[in-house]
C-alpha cells in the first residue's frame, strides 16, 4: 500500500474513532486486507448513523467534514436506514475485526457490499478473493441466505466465475 494511502487510513480512523463514529475499513483496501491486494486511489469507510447530521429539510451533513487527507479521497458510506441492511452491517462497525488498530469490514459484510454494488470491478473483486480461497462459501451463503434470490443469482455467478478461471 502507498504510503500516502496508508497515512491517510490512519489519520482517518483516529479521526473517526475521537468522535465517537463506528466505522470500518470498506472497499479495494478492505479487499486486500482479505487476501487480495490491489490498487486503489481512495479510502472507504463503512460508517454508522453516528456520522451523519439530519438536518431540517431532509439536509444531511458529515459529522466529521473530511473528504480528504493531503491528496487522498476518503468517502463514508453509510449503513442503509433499512431494518435488513441495519442487521447485516451495524455489527460491522461495532465489532469489526482490526489490523494495526484499524477496524476492517468482515469478510462477510464485504462480499454483502460487493454484490448490493455489483460494479464489474467490485465483483471481480469476489472472484478473486474466491480463487485465492479466501471466503467460506458455506458461511456466505448462510449469511446471504435471509436476502433471498436479490443476492443469490449474482453470488452463483461470482462463484461459477471463479471455478472456471481456477
Amino acid at each position: 500500500m502507498a504510503p500516502e494511502i496508508l497515512a491517510a487510513v490512519e489519520v482517518a480512523s483516529r479521526t473517526l474513532r475521537e468522535a465517537g463514529i463506528p466505522h470500518a475499513l470498506a472497499g479495494g483496501l478492505a479487499v486486500g486486507a482479505h487476501g487480495y491486494p490491489r490498487t486503489t486511489d481512495d479510502v472507504d469507510f463503512l460508517v454508522g448513523d453516528e456520522a451523519f447530521i439530519h438536518h431540517a429539510g431532509g439536509v444531511v451533513t458529515l459529522k466529521v467534514p473530511m473528504i480528504s487527507i493531503g491528496s487522498i479521497r476518503i468517502d463514508m458510506v453509510s449503513i442503509a436506514t433499512t431494518r435488513e441492511e441495519q442487521a447485516l452491517l451495524r455489527p460491522a462497525v461495532e465489532h469489526p475485526p482490526e489490523s494495526e488498530r484499524i477496524p476492517i469490514v468482515p469478510l462477510t459484510a464485504l462480499v454483502y457490499m460487493k454484490l448490493k454494488a455489483s460494479r464489474q470491478k467490485d465483483l471481480a473483486d469476489l472472484v478473486e478473493l474466491l480463487k485465492r480461497g479466501k471466503i467460506d462459501i458455506p458461511s456466505i451463503d448462510e449469511y446471504l441466505e435471509p436476502l433471498g434470490p436479490k443476492f443469490e443469482t449474482p453470488w452463483k455467478r461470482v462463484k461459477e466465475s471463479a471455478a472456471k478461471e481456477e
